[in-house]
């Protein structure tokens, strides 16, 4: 999968574009990934409804699948102050569900769960989670001294305890703060044979 971010700070939406004007800004580096050996577009942190569209749309023009990443703040929602819900679906109705699937990445799961709890059936859409290790907020982070890599073994069971929920996630990994223990804990939590 060829990786792009959004045109600004992951953390902070900051000036929208329209979504012509996303679609116009991406269409160039995907097309560029179009072009070489990449598969499908994964866009990750993505942090409001505008670009996420205008991905979507350049993706979908250039003939590649897509997999639409979105942030949320500690309140899970956007940092627009969108429901993620509504983000998703959105998406899907401006596209014709052109995204191969969602995931949700840079946040920690506390920021997140009480929305994959709710059973809400574009949930079924959501396919994968990037999750940091850190409960800190964007803005803790970006004001941090220090890497914050919280508990691996306690993000590794927060993962397994989502798929026993989510069990279509099946596209696993970490964000901000993880590294090699968090993901051997994501796995045998939540990926490894019985």
């Amino acid at each position: 999968g060829g990786c792009i971010g959004p045109r600004g700070d992951g953390y902070d939406p900051g000036a929208i574009m329209t979504v012509d004007e996303a679609e116009s800004y991406h269409a160039k580096q995907i097309g560029t990934l179009r072009d070489s050996k990449a598969d499908m577009i994964n866009a990750l942190t993505m942090t409001n409804l505008n670009e996420t569209l205008g991905i979507t749309r350049a993706a979908k023009a250039a003939g590649m699948p897509v997999a639409i990443g979105f942030t949320v703040e500690t309140d899970d929602k956007l940092p627009t102050g969108q429901d993620l819900g509504e983000a998703v679906q959105a998406v899907d109705a401006a596209t014709g569900d052109y995204p191969a699937y969602y995931l949700i990445n840079c946040a920690h799961p506390d920021h997140f769960n009480s929305v994959l709890e709710s059973g809400e059936p574009w949930l079924g859409r959501l396919r994968g989670l990037m999750a940091n290790a850190s409960r800190m907020s964007h803005a803790e982070l970006d004001n941090a001294e220090e890497l914050d890599d919280g508990n691996p073994a306690e993000l590794g069971e927060q993962f397994g305890a989502i798929r026993e929920i989510n069990p279509q996630i099946n596209v696993v990994g970490g964000c901000c703060g993880t590294d090699h223990r968090h993901i051997e804990h994501i796995y045998r939590a939540s990926m490894a044979p019985a």
